[in-house]
């Protein structure tokens, strides 16, 4: 039993809730930086090299391919083995470009830290008896 008490100890942490979290929002940032990559970097780089789109850059290692078949289509061909590079060179440009953006998330984040570290904290009001030892004092300084 001591195990499964265990276990939902760990289970009802608030890290393991953050975790799911930030897998979830993750799992969509993922995304949104795929469409970024699809839509909005690579008809620029394609624009300068020319090159339509990467994913289907591939090499025919085995077998016989006819010329300018896109690449689903060409491994669809029975015999043929197929080295997609160019599927390699998206998927890197798309971890590239999530890296940068969580670097820069991560940096912002930092930076609020360390002003609201920097930022002087109020000292702490007095208590009941050092307000009553005051106005005592005051009052004897008085007389």
């Amino acid at each position: 039993m001591g195990f499964a008490k265990e276990f939902k100890e760990f289970a009802v942490k608030g890290n393991v809730m953050d975790l799911a979290v930030g897998v979830i929002i993750g799992g969509a940032f993922g995304k949104i930086i795929d469409s970024v990559v699809k839509d909005l970097v690579m008809p620029v780089v394609s624009a300068i090299i020319g090159q339509p789109d990467f994913s289907s850059l591939y090499v025919v290692l085995k077998g016989t391919v006819p010329a300018n078949l896109p690449l689903e289509e060409a491994r669809k061909i029975p015999d043929t083995s197929i080295f997609a590079y160019g599927n390699f060179i998206t998927v890197a440009i798309n971890f590239l470009l999530l890296a940068f953006v969580v670097f820069l998330l991560v940096k912002g984040i930092n930076s609020l830290k360390r002003k609201e570290e920097a930022a002087p904290s109020a000292p702490p009001a007095p208590t009941k008896e050092e307000v009553l030892l005051t106005e005592i004092r005051d009052l004897l300084k008085n007389k």
